[in-house]
């Protein structure tokens, strides 16, 4: 279950020693480690398993942006498709990519956010990237977008106004935020897994209805491992969870042979691993390709605006679009994991709130810099925090580990989904008992809560849930009188997810 909360040990005497069971005083005064009731141990089997519970991302960011064609006909490593030839050389060089900025930006999150919270490339953004802007544009030109929002969000850190409107959300809101995505990252988990998959109507069990195929049964053993361990409280049950399934995986994977979700000629494997089969690829390059970090030189900030008000229309709701998915998904993934962790201030905070987001702003222009797109932070990273991180030593971890993972990703791509999958099932059930904490007899709260806590996981999407819940917060506020309670920047939160969500229709009246 989550930690201890902090205030229990705050009054704990000092040590006198030069080291306390947290550490070296000097380490453990900057990272607050004994007055977060935390350990050196802790933090460091926490910062593996967020690495852990994060690492597909190496494995995935390369298929979405490593695959697609721009306007040119250019992959993004400025290479032709050449039938697919060069679409092997190009996923090396963004995996590879992924993982050094994500392991620079988790560390600079570390020493200066001191949250335990890890970046990595946003899933959402990048697909956006990929398959929405990339066939209009160049390469150069998507990330280009990219770097401007996060420019965009960083000016609204430095002026405070990012701060502002995360106060601005009622401590009602973020609870309901908190446990719509506890409900969100269950459902990740699940998908993951393969346990639900897509039905003939909308979801369904397994295959057909029936749990069919190794994988499935990875997924299912160790998610019993998991429950054991953690009603048993074992220390470590997660990262022990993970290792243990990865192992069990490379075992059956050596003598089954179950190959991956699709087969050789290219026909659907249905009980195929679902993202990365657990086993060493016999011609695999253990040397990193780094060229794609020197992407900044390709980046084309104008080439996206033209004279047209039609471009400069598209370009703008493309900004505000990606701007909405960075802002809103990072509000309500540190709230969630600070809730967590028991870390939140008294003002329904975490600590340090301004250098966290100004770090995750920096991150979202790093991405474009680099070609891995918007980085962000992620909500996996809970499942540290539920294994015991409390603080940024916890990213130091977790940084160095994206770092290692850039040689040694063959190793990384052992783990497959299925036994990271578990550890989101029981992280989402943790997040879940904050359920108790809405006050579901008044319906002034109840009714927006019910909209984030659905929502996020009906559509998929954390921005679309707060939108949906804060929209219908702002018109249960106005039809009762009480629109001039409700702090300003809300109704301009509001006004920008109408013109979100209706981004189509406007698409259409431009055109």
């Amino acid at each position: 279950m989550v930690q201890k909360s902090p205030k229990a040990v705050v009054s704990a005497p000092p040590s006198s020693s030069s080291h306390s069971a947290s550490g070296p005083r000097g380490l453990d005064q900057f990272f607050k480690i004994s007055a977060r009731g935390s350990s050196v141990t802790r933090e460091v089997r926490g910062g593996f398993v967020t690495f852990f519970s994060m690492a597909y991302i190496i494995a995935l960011n390369p298929i979405i942006l490593g695959t697609t064609t721009d306007m040119n006909g250019n992959l993004i490593s400025g290479l032709p498709l050449a039938e697919g030839a060069n679409i092997p050389i190009t996923m090396g060089m963004v995996a590879a990519a992924t993982a050094v900025v994500a392991g620079v930006m988790t560390l600079l999150m570390g020493v200066i956010g001191r949250f335990p919270v890890a970046l990595a490339a946003g899933l959402g953004i990048n697909a956006l990237a990929a398959y929405t802007l990339a066939p209009t544009m160049t390469w150069g030109q998507v990330m280009g977008l990219i770097v401007w929002e996060g420019i965009i969000i960083t000016i609204l850190v430095l002026t405070k106004f990012r701060k502002a409107v995360f106060n601005a959300v009622p401590k009602s809101l973020r609870t309901g935020i908190s446990v719509g995505i506890g409900l969100f990252i269950a459902l990740i988990g699940l998908v993951d897994a393969g346990f639900i998959r897509k039905g003939s109507q909308m979801g369904e069990l397994g295959i057909g209805g029936s749990v069919i195929g190794w994988p499935l049964l990875v997924f299912v053993v160790v998610l019993v491992a998991l429950i054991i361990m953690w009603v048993k409280k074992v220390k470590g049950a997660m990262l022990i969870a993970i290792i243990g399934g990865t192992i069990f995986a490379v075992v059956l994977e050596l003598i089954v042979k179950v190959g991956g979700s699709v087969n050789a000629d290219g026909s659907a494997n249905d009980t195929g691993w679902r993202l990365n089969v657990p086993q060493l690829a016999t011609d695999q390059s253990w040397l990193p390709n780094l060229e794609l970090l020197k992407f900044w030189d390709h980046v084309d900030m104008i080439g996206a605006f033209h004279s047209d008000f039609k471009s400069w229309a598209i370009v703008i709701l493309t900004i505000l679009a990606l701007m909405l998915a960075d802002f809103f998904d990072t509000m309500g993934t540190i709230v969630a994991i600070g809730k967590t962790g028991e870390l939140l201030q008294e003002d329904g905070n975490p600590p340090r709130t301004q250098e966290i987001l100004l770090v995750d702003s920096i991150a979202a222009a790093a991405g474009g810099l680099f070609s891995t797109s918007s980085n962000t932070s992620y909500i996996e990273s809970a499942s540290g925090v539920s294994d015991g991180a409390r603080t940024g030593l916890a990213n130091i971890v977790t940084g160095c580990a994206f770092l290692v993972a850039t040689f040694i990703t063959p190793l990384v791509n052992l783990v497959p989904s299925e036994a990271v999958a578990p550890v989101l099932v029981v992280v989402g059930f943790l997040m879940l008992q904050q359920i108790t904490d809405i006050d579901w007899e008044n319906l002034e709260v109840a009714i927006p809560a019910f909209f984030l806590v659905t929502m996020m996981a009906f559509t998929y999407s954390i921005t679309v849930g707060m939108g949906l819940g804060f929209i219908v917060y702002l018109v249960i506020k106005a039809v009762k009188g009480k629109g001039k309670d409700v702090n300003a920047l809300l109704w301009v939160i509001g006004v920008l997810f109408l013109v979100y969500f209706m981004q189509g229709l406007i698409m259409q009246w431009i055109s």
